[in-house]
């Protein structure tokens, strides 16, 4: 059984990261592309960032239940179908009714894919191996994404509107190969036999939020996605440029710290925490993205030293890298160990739904306090959420039990 759960984890794995480094042509020039190429106008570039977020926001309370229903594998076809067909689209529109459409199909496909997959993980995996797996998938989805966008800048022209739609062409493709692959997954026996929904998925929302635990886990996790990946598309890169005086290439050399961290770290970072409690490596962050946002707020009082400035800059992106690294073993493995067998896919999903409610949170909040100026107070605020992902964390800890906070200590102690 052992061997065709790492049989089926490798594929899976395969075909997420390919899926990431075809998104990664694609992702750092999507304002540009509506914008400028297509000459859609600033204000159609957001509509369509915003259709994006608000299709996946439309369709994660129902996929839960879906991939507790129907298994996960449906519902990741229909996703990578759904994002293949919007990458494509995004290709070949050129009125800003299509590109809104086409963002609208991709955005859906790929947050139904995201529950979907965390599911199969969970499937090929078992609670001592869980967190290594989900470390991996952390790892290989930031490196497909900086060679895809790597290769990207390459490849593009913004004179030349046919060398984005072949950008979109190649992630469409990806979508497409991660589809064939999922499909060719052969799920161990035992997975298929405790989790395959043979009888109707009991529970739903409302057992999930009779769960206190979950719902303070979904609480904690809100407040962590607005402090960190609420803020890198906004606020921190209002801040950067508006204060620090940092020109956009530097912040792009800030944005390649902050993948190589979790490139460099990730492995190392796994062999530390993976025998810790969970929720202690939670609080470790929260400290840590405290000490981020502080380096970030002295970056800004640096005054006319700016290569310090720059060098503190390029500090708190990676010390947000090093903190992701420590959450991608610790966050999903525990929502996964949280869940009640037949309910996995509706945890995975509100999960998922609470991330993107942050991330689209974040940035209205950021953007807003950078327009107004309100620079200082956005600072004490992310500081003062850092902390409040301490406080939350330890709290949850009292909740959870052994094997969910600290799988790899759990014979241990019942021996």
């Amino acid at each position: 059984m052992t061997t065709a759960m790492g049989a089926a984890l490798r594929r899976i794995q395969l075909g997420n990261a390919l899926s990431a480094f075809g998104n990664g042509f694609t992702v750092p020039f999507l304002f540009v592309y509506v914008a400028q190429v297509r000459d859609l106008g600033a204000g159609t570039a957001g509509v369509v960032l915003s259709a994006f977020a608000v299709a996946a926001l439309a369709v994660l309370p129902f996929t839960g239940r879906t991939i507790d229903r129907s298994g996960p594998l449906p519902v990741l076809l229909a996703g990578a179908f759904a994002a293949a067909v919007g990458s494509m689209g995004f290709g070949l529109a050129s009125s800003a009714p299509l590109v809104i459409a086409a963002s609208a199909v991709m955005g859906a496909g790929i947050a139904v894919m995201q529950p979907a997959l965390a599911t199969l993980i969970v499937w090929c995996s078992t609670p001592r191996t869980r967190s290594r797996a989900f470390a991996t998938q952390f790892f290989l989805s930031n490196l497909g994404l900086g060679v895809g966008g790597l290769l990207g800048g390459l490849l593009v022209d913004t004179s030349r509107p046919d060398s984005f739609t072949l950008l979109f062409s190649i992630e469409s493709a990806m979508f497409v190969v991660l589809g064939v692959v999922a499909a060719s997954v052969r799920l161990p026996k035992a997975a298929r036999m405790e989790t395959a929904p043979t009888a109707k998925a009991a529970g739903g929302w409302r057992a999930l939020f009779a769960d206190r635990a979950m719902v303070q886990l979904c609480v904690l996790g809100g407040v962590l996605f607005f402090a960190c990946y609420g803020q890198f598309e906004s606020g921190l890169s209002a801040y950067a440029v508006e204060v620090t005086k940092v020109s956009p290439a530097t912040l792009g050399l800030a944005l390649a710290a902050n993948t190589a961290a979790i490139v460099v770290a990730q492995f190392a970072v796994l062999r530390s925490v993976e025998r810790r409690r969970r929720s202690r490596v939670i609080a470790a962050v929260g400290l840590l993205w405290a000490v981020a946002w502080v380096v970030a707020g002295l970056a800004g009082l640096t005054g006319s030293a700016h290569g310090i400035a720059t060098a503190m800059l390029i500090a708190t992106y990676a010390l947000f890298g090093l903190g992701e690294a420590m959450l991608s073993p610790t966050v999903a493995p525990l929502v996964a160990d949280m869940a009640p067998e037949r309910m996995v896919g509706q945890y995975n999903s509100a999960f998922a739904l609470v991330k993107q409610l942050a991330l689209a949170v974040g940035p209205a909040v950021g953007g807003l306090m950078a327009g107004s100026g309100m620079y200082a107070e956005y600072i004490v605020m992310l500081v003062a959420c850092s902390l409040a992902v301490s406080v939350l964390s330890v709290r949850l800890g009292r909740r959870l039990t052994v094997g969910q906070d600290a799988p790899m200590r759990e014979p241990v102690l019942a021996a």
